[in-house]
């Protein structure tokens, strides 16, 4: 890890400070990760992590409402938010740099000191069911719950991270307080700082707010396991205008050196106007609007998928399409085209580490979830590896050996017309 893009002090009770010094900019971003996510979950309590994160937003011993909370941060036109996936927990709040100590009070005090007043708890039952009912509404994404879900059925992987209408009910305000205390201690947590400020001042000043926060024995997180038997194809009906379509495939984690290679198939096939899937299926053929790829890579899996809206009449087609252009991407890729796909993907990086809430980003979960932060340049070198051969191979370890998934939301009553494809 290089000094010049950040540095890392370790406090007594195991917290981890990550800065990266922007003195270039006027604001800070303040990043908070927690050891806490879905995959942390058993099924029973499904979205506990989704629900927690809720409730610290809900008022705390000195700031009693939410209301209190989100107007600390208003009032100096700062930014504060939070988010759970299923490997971590993150809060943030993006100020500009003469407030980084409220900043710093108002996390510390959420994290610290929430207050889970049991109507608050109610309250907020509520409104983690309307949003799973908003998401219910969303077929493109009930089509992603899906694909996760035959990906990874039956554990934490593929389940909603926010849960079910049952398990949120189900939660109980000691359930929350429970989990609060056993994932929220300072050795399985980072705070990420990136702005204009030293590394002094940022140790100094986390030091005095949770320097004396007892360190705890945290809950590990449960392993992806072999999908045998599961059937490759799911079909839920909905009376929409679009069909939905999800091919996956289980890729590699974010420990494996393969997924740099994984990443540039993905800007090859469908990331950008020039991908192939979007000349293909978009400008070619006619047959949709939006057609995309994307990675996702966990401690010890992935995946490598396709998304696509179509008219149903023309769903079966756009999946033999999709299967097509995935099969060329076995055949290799040019040079050229690796080129173009790493610079691009060099390209996004660096244009996002401009921003300090992204720099905050990168140090808090890389640290978190890998245990170490590699510099943008090192990232650049690691993506410069990869060769046309790499991609080859790749493509073969993904996309060979019957391992596609297919998920469809639309209006079909039965799998009929789509087994077939994936030869069933």
């Amino acid at each position: 890890m290089s000094e010049q893009f950040c540095q890392k002090t370790t406090l007594p009770n195991g917290l981890r400070i990550l800065t990266a010094p922007m003195p270039q900019t006027r604001s800070v971003t303040l990043s908070i990760y927690v050891g806490a996510g879905s995959r942390y979950e058993e099924a029973p309590k499904a979205g506990l992590s989704h629900f927690v994160e809720h409730l610290c937003f809900k008022g705390t011993e000195r700031r009693p409402t939410a209301r209190e909370i989100s107007e600390a941060i208003d009032s100096v036109g700062g930014v504060l938010n939070g988010g759970t996936d299923r490997e971590l927990t993150v809060y943030y709040c993006k100020v500009a740099r003469p407030h980084f100590d409220l900043a710093l009070d108002v996390l510390t005090d959420m994290l610290r000191r929430p207050l889970f007043q049991p109507e608050e708890v109610e309250k907020e039952r509520k409104v983690v069911i309307e949003e799973l009912a908003m998401v219910a509404d969303s077929p493109a994404q009930q089509v992603d719950i899906l694909i996760d879900e035959i990906l990874w059925p039956e554990q934490p992987l593929g389940r909603d991270v926010a849960g079910s209408e049952e398990t949120v009910n189900a939660i109980s305000r000691q359930d929350a307080l429970d989990y609060l205390h056993r994932q929220y201690v300072p050795n399985n947590m980072v705070v990420s700082v990136a702005g204009s400020i030293t590394h002094e001042e940022v140790v100094r000043a986390v030091d005095a707010a949770m320097g004396d926060w007892p360190a705890g024995v945290p809950l590990g997180w449960y392993a992806a396991v072999p999908a045998n038997g599961a059937r490759p194809l799911a079909v839920k009906y909905r009376r929409t205008e679009q069909a939905h379509l999800s091919l996956a495939a289980r890729g590699p984690s974010s420990r494996d050196s393969d997924r740099h290679a994984a990443d540039l198939l993905s800007v090859v096939l469908g990331e950008g106007m020039s991908s192939r899937l979007f000349q293909e299926l978009r400008e070619k053929r006619g047959l949709c609007y939006d057609v995309h790829s994307y990675t996702s890579h966990f401690q010890d899996t992935g995946a490598f998928t396709v998304y696509a809206g179509v008219d149903p009449k023309n769903a079966v087609s756009a999946v033999g399409a999709i299967l097509e252009e995935l099969a060329r991407l076995r055949d290799g890729v040019p040079e050229e085209e690796l080129h173009k796909a790493r610079e691009l993907t060099k390209g996004r990086m660096l244009l996002r580490l401009e921003d300090t809430r992204n720099v905050s980003g990168w140090l808090g979960a890389h640290e978190l979830l890998l245990g170490s932060v590699k510099t943008p340049d090192e990232a650049v070198e690691d993506l410069e590896r990869v060769t046309t051969d790499d991609l080859r191979r790749v493509a073969g370890r993904l996309l060979g050996n019957g391992g596609l998934r297919l998920a469809v939301v639309g209006p079909f009553r039965s799998d009929r017309r789509f087994a077939p494809l994936l030869g069933g």
